[in-house]
């Protein structure tokens, strides 16, 4: 009786192999049958190993690199954290200067604020005491220059005629103390507010017309000036005086529709209910 025979193909696949002639196995013997599937086992397992690296100095070299590219963007992450802190103490340094000047600025807002009260209320106490004297003072002949002591400077001599009202209380020689640096320092920057407060010491000692030019003076003359809405306020107030309530409520409310968030706005309301 003939033995039934199969025939086994074992092909293995590594590198340098080509396919081998497969044996030959006969299916009733046992042995056989086991060693040719031991043999086919083996010859799968080969095949799912995965390749070995044989030269290691390959893998060492790029571990290295690696290694170093990775040291380098480490590094560069310092320099930069470094800028940034630096640059962050300069910002806290420039916002600490900012705060300092914006407290001073405060500072010295707070005490022009108050110099303004002190002559306003100095003003309408020396208002009250002329109230009846009359039109009793004009304007000062040009002589009165020579009233200007002699090498003062051009803020020396404005600061002077301040101090005669802030400090002396002298409101008479005030006038001709503002009159003479007007006509001594004529483009001066202190010019709006010496008009001003001439006006105002002018209103004072009722001298209607003397009052009425320094006010306009500031009005039309310094667009940009502090003093332009307080001006205004006061030509209406000027023209109240006189009787001329309708000229007073237009420049009333001028002010308030130039200036709505000043306090001569406020000031020019109160003196449209009044009116």
């Amino acid at each position: 009786m003939i033995k039934p025979i199969i025939v086994v193909g074992l092909i293995s696949f590594t590198g340098a192999w080509a396919f081998a002639q497969a044996p030959i196995v006969d299916l009733n013997d046992p042995k056989q049958t086991n060693q040719a599937q031991n043999a086919a086992a083996q010859n799968t397992k080969v095949q799912n190993t995965p390749p070995v690296i044989t030269n290691p100095t390959d893998v060492a070299t790029r571990l290295l690199i690696l290694e170093r590219k990775d040291q380098s963007r480490v590094e560069a992450q310092q320099r930069v954290q470094q800028q940034l802190d630096m640059l962050q103490g300069d910002v806290d340094t420039i916002r600490g200067s900012i705060e300092l000047h914006n407290h001073q600025l405060g500072q010295i807002l707070e005490r022009q604020r108050e110099l303004y009260l002190e002559l306003q209320n100095r003003f309408s106490d020396l208002s009250e005491q002329t109230a009846s004297a009359g039109n009793s003072v004009g304007v000062i002949a040009p002589s009165a220059q020579g009233n200007r002591p002699a090498g003062q400077s051009e803020e020396q001599a404005y600061q002077s005629a301040v101090n005669l009202i802030l400090k002396e209380r002298n409101y008479d020689d005030a006038i001709p103390a503002f009159q003479v640096f007007l006509s001594t320092f004529p483009n001066s920057s202190y010019t709006d507010n010496a008009h001003y407060w001439l006006g105002q010491l002018l209103f004072n000692k009722q001298d209607w017309d003397g009052a009425r030019l320094q006010f306009e003076s500031v009005v039309n003359k310094f667009a940009d000036s502090p003093k332009r809405a307080d001006a205004i306020l006061k030509l209406g107030m000027v023209e109240k005086s006189v009787g001329n309530k309708a000229k007073a409520k237009r420049l009333f409310e001028q002010v308030v529709a130039e200036y709505p968030d000043a306090t001569p706005s406020r000031l020019a309301n109160e003196q449209l209910k009044s009116l």
